[in-house]
């Protein structure tokens, strides 16, 4: 299975890295900047299960000449119009898109531009960062990729997918719930983000404030409300998890969008608190704690960009 990752960062460098380094046929799709750091130092892993330097194979946009079985598009949510320009040449019609993006706003967006047939869902749980040596760094052992045909059913793709995935060096797995599962992770993830980004604070920083844990409950109340509305509702046993995460005492947990946030860096607020918002307004539910994570968010944004 030829194998296109698109982006070669945080987690596009770490799953593809290890694919790599399991013999798959792995290109990434780079940009020049990058694609000259990786020539010159390799793609470097820093990793609880272990530390590696490849010589990737790359390619940058306006140079694909061959389609590819498998896409993993890995960038972040506000380069992906950019990077569906730079990929569409490698997408062919049996080629499989795999999202890793926050929110679900850019499955609407890969199915108006390559069809329902090609998208797979796909989640990815991951802790990493791009260090400031280009180096892709793994905060801890947490490594899974799930993936699967959105509406549940089993398909001779998934399974060659699976096939390809399964061995290389990550915790691999077809689910028959991908759908859900990439609806719990963006309740995750909008509950986190808003928890953090607007009380400007670890988990257990927030939980050790008068009211704090009523905040955090709260907060996923609203999230949970919205997602069962516009999409699949989570688990009893995901609901479960995440509230004594989100509430846990002492917990250094924070989001990465936080961490984005305290390196000044963009955020993705739009697309993992805002377009949260635009549904549930559409549902007709109220979300004042969602809307003042929003609002700070756009003010930081907003001033970053005018920096």
């Amino acid at each position: 299975m030829r194998i296109l990752v698109v982006g070669a960062g945080s987690t596009g460098g770490y799953f593809g890295g290890r694919l790599a380094q399991a013999g798959r046929d792995v290109t990434f799709l780079v940009r020049p900047a990058r694609a000259e750091r990786l020539r010159a130092d390799g793609l470097r892993i820093v990793s609880p299960h272990g530390d590696v330097t490849l010589a990737p194979k790359l390619v940058t946009a306006g140079n694909i000449d061959a389609r590819y079985d498998a896409v993993l598009l890995t960038v972040k949510a506000f380069s992906l119009d950019a990077a569906l320009d730079d990929l569409a040449p490698s997408v062919g019609p049996e080629t499989m898109i795999l999202p890793v993006l926050n929110g679900m706003k850019h499955v609407d967006a890969l199915i108006a531009r390559f069809g329902r047939q090609a998208v797979v869902g796909c989640v990815c749980k991951v802790a990493t960062m791009v260090d400031d040596q280009g180096r892709v760094v793994q905060l801890n052992k947490l490594q899974d990729l799930a993936y699967g045909e959105i509406n549940g059913s089993p398909s001779p793709r998934t399974r060659a997918l699976d096939e390809a995935m399964t061995g290389a060096g990550f915790d691999a797995r077809l689910s028959p719930t991908i759908e859900r599962e990439m609806w719990e992770k963006w309740t995750l993830l909008a509950t986190l983000g808003a928890i953090t980004c607007l009380m400007r604070g670890t988990i257990g920083e927030v939980e050790a404030a008068p009211g704090g844990r009523e905040f955090a409950l709260g907060l996923l109340g609203e999230v949970c409300s919205v997602v069962t509305s516009a999409g699949v509702a989570p688990s009893p046993a995901f609901l479960t998890a995440t509230e004594a995460a989100v509430t846990q005492h002492g917990s250094p947990l924070t989001s990465s969008m936080y961490r984005d946030l305290l390196r000044g860096g963009a955020v993705e607020a739009e697309q993992i608190i805002g377009d949260l918002l635009v549904r549930g307004r559409d549902a007709g539910i109220s979300t004042p704690l969602l809307s003042a994570a929003f609002v700070h968010l756009s003010v930081y944004q907003a001033g970053i960009s005018a920096a």
